[in-house]
């Protein structure tokens, strides 16, 4: 990891829902510019763990450090100015059903910022065509594929240029080549926005090759960050147990030759 300081810092952070302990001293660094994918069990506080990092969910106790600014100790004013560097593409896209594509990608423009109608034009196809949806303008989110959505929600997140980019499985209920069209989507959306990247993902071992990180999130710790080459030869059990389903060697080497392919 780069000696520059991390954009995020999660420090010895604990949340529980009544009883139930989600994240039990949990300690991350996400390191600016990359892209970092988090994997662990269904149910296992990944989702829990994302929005403590843009401030939808407190921690019972512990830091959550954006640029070095604790976010946790902030009032909902400074938190709606932090929120301002994040977006973030949930599962389903979160479109709004009555609104065509570009309504849909105009409407942070046209809620968060000062641009008039034909500055918002120009930025909206712009967006569109880097997500692969000109000519989808006038469509609603009823008439498009799932693939497609996915492609509008993040031209929707996109469109107002953020610093950090937070994806909740964003290939989930996609077959695996769509998922793979997406995950190549992120990758080079990335790289040309240059936004730091913090992605919850099931997709193993896909995520190997478009990952700069892996953090594994195991009984509401991070119990291993590395990037991909390294991760998936850790001699932790558990974590060779969950990545590879049994097929050590096998998975292992997909894992790499995908990386190879995939990873600039």
């Amino acid at each position: 990891m780069s000696n520059e300081t991390p954009i995020i810092r999660l420090v010895d952070l604990y949340k529980a829902f009544g009883e139930h302990l989600v994240l039990d001293g949990l300690n991350l660094e996400v390191p600016r510019g990359k892209l970092t994918t988090i994997i662990g069990r269904s149910g296992g506080g990944k989702s829990v763990l994302l929005k403590h990092i843009i401030g939808l969910i407190r921690p019972d106790r512990g830091q959550v450090l954006v640029d070095e600014t604790d976010i946790t100790q902030l009032g909902q004013r400074e938190l709606n100015e932090i929120r301002k560097k994040f977006a973030m593409l949930f599962q389903g896209a979160a479109l709004f059903d009555s609104l065509s594509v570009f309504d849909n990608v105009a409407f942070p423009l046209r809620e968060k910022s000062n641009f008039n109608e034909a500055e918002i034009n120009f930025k909206v196809l712009e967006v569109l065509e880097q997500v692969g949806l000109t000519g989808m303008e006038q469509k609603y989110p009823s008439e498009l594929s799932g693939g497609m959505r996915k492609r509008a929600g993040l031209a929707r997140a996109l469109v107002l240029g953020p610093e950090i980019m937070l994806f909740d499985e964003p290939t989930t209920g996609l077959d695996p080549l769509l998922a793979r069209t997406i995950h190549d989507l992120i990758l080079e959306t990335q790289h040309r926005y240059r936004f730091t990247a913090v992605m919850v993902s099931h997709e193993i071992p896909e995520i190997f090759g478009i990952s700069d990180y892996v953090a594994m999130l195991l009984d509401g710790k991070i119990v291993e960050m590395a990037p991909p080459a390294q991760f998936v030869r850790t001699q932790n059990p558990a974590i060779q147990e969950f990545i590879n389903g049994g097929k050590p060697e096998c998975v292992s080497s997909e894992s790499e030759s995908v990386q190879e392919a995939r990873r600039p």
